[in-house]
C-alpha cells in the first residue's frame, strides 16, 4: 500500500517510521536537534509550498528520509488508512 504526502510525493506504507505534527514536536530540542541534522546531511525534504505542519520519517533502501509536508498530521493518518493507492 502507498501513502500520498503532498506535493505528489508517493511513499510505500510500510517505510513510513512516523508522521509528526510540527506544531507538538518542535517544541522539544531534541527534536529540532534532529530536524537539524538530517538537513546537514542532506536528509531533508521540504514538500511543503507553505509552512511546514507535520514531517513523515521514512527509511527506504536503508536510507532515512525526512520529510516536510503541509498537510496535517490526521489527513496523512486518514490516507494511510485507506485504501485507494493499493
Amino acid at each position: 500500500m502507498y501513502i500520498h504526502i503532498g506535493s505528489g510525493v508517493v511513499l510505500p506504507t510500510a517505510s513510513v517510521i512516523g508522521v509528526f505534527d510540527m506544531d507538538n514536536s518542535t517544541g522539544s530540542r531534541d527534536t529540532v536537534e534532529y530536524l537539524n541534522r538530517a538537513e546537514r546531511e542532506g536528509r531533508l525534504v521540504n514538500i511543503a509550498e507553505d509552512i511546514p505542519r507535520s514531517f513523515v520519517v521514512s527509511a527506504e533502501a536503508g536510507r532515512e528520509t525526512v520529510y516536510l509536508c503541509q498537510i496535517n498530521t490526521a489527513t496523512i493518518l486518514k490516507r494511510s488508512e485507506s485504501r485507494v493507492f493499493e
